[in-house]
């Protein structure tokens, strides 16, 4: 695998995967060697309207401003010492998981790191983590953007199940097109091993429906 640089003595391929968390399925990837940057990909996986999630390696604080200007959503856990510079606080519920939720500033002007447009931050704390996400969805109340970064753990599911049952990682080709062949041979032979799975809950629950 010459093409697939990565560091002396070493190669390794990268996917750079948009997983659709409404449906459940992958919708768009994209490869390079193993030294691929994952941040510029996001805005080439997302569309405009919709919300991207991610977990604090996708930090970028020109990322925001560049989502923001392109009308793409994000809501994106930050590191907890971010600098940021508060311009309005929301209210929060004294009862709720929610600790924190404002308009801010990410980053400081004399590092040349802060962001041009103002971003929600909203902390909140689950089993004694403290979770500081970034968002720019404004329509929606705290505990919804708290429930929306939780849902990036389906990702991390998916790939679990992924390596565990289909086993793509033994290659059968090394060459970067033969390579591509067998991730969307993986790809494709997890939606049809979802659509079957589909398929029988439905009938599953037509079988059982009373109005028939």
């Amino acid at each position: 695998m010459a093409w697939a640089d990565y560091r002396k003595n070493s190669k390794k391929a990268k996917i750079h995967l948009g997983f659709n968390l409404n449906q459940g399925i992958p919708s768009k990837f994209f490869f390079t060697n193993g030294k691929g940057a994952e941040r510029p990909f996001v805005s080439q996986i997302l569309l405009p309207g919709q919300t991207g999630v991610g977990d604090r390696g996708y930090q970028k604080h020109d990322l925001f401003d560049s989502l923001q200007d392109e009308g793409k959503s994000f809501v994106i856990r930050i590191k907890a010492n971010t600098s940021k510079t508060c311009l309005k606080k929301n209210e929060v519920n004294p009862d709720s998981i929610v600790f924190y939720d404002a308009e801010v500033l990410l980053g400081k002007p004399q590092n040349n790191n802060q962001t041009k447009r103002s971003v929600r931050l909203v902390g909140y704390r689950v089993d004694g983590v403290d979770y500081w996400i970034a968002t720019d969805r404004r329509d929606l109340i705290a505990e919804q953007i708290a429930k929306i970064y939780k849902l990036r753990w389906d990702i991390e599911k998916f790939f679990a199940w992924w390596k565990h049952n289909l086993r793509v990682y033994h290659l059968i080709a090394k060459s970067e097109y033969g390579l591509m062949v067998q991730i969307l041979a993986g790809l494709i032979t997890y939606l049809l091993l979802l659509f079957r799975y589909c398929l029988q809950m439905e009938c599953l629950r037509l079988c059982w429906n009373p109005w028939l």
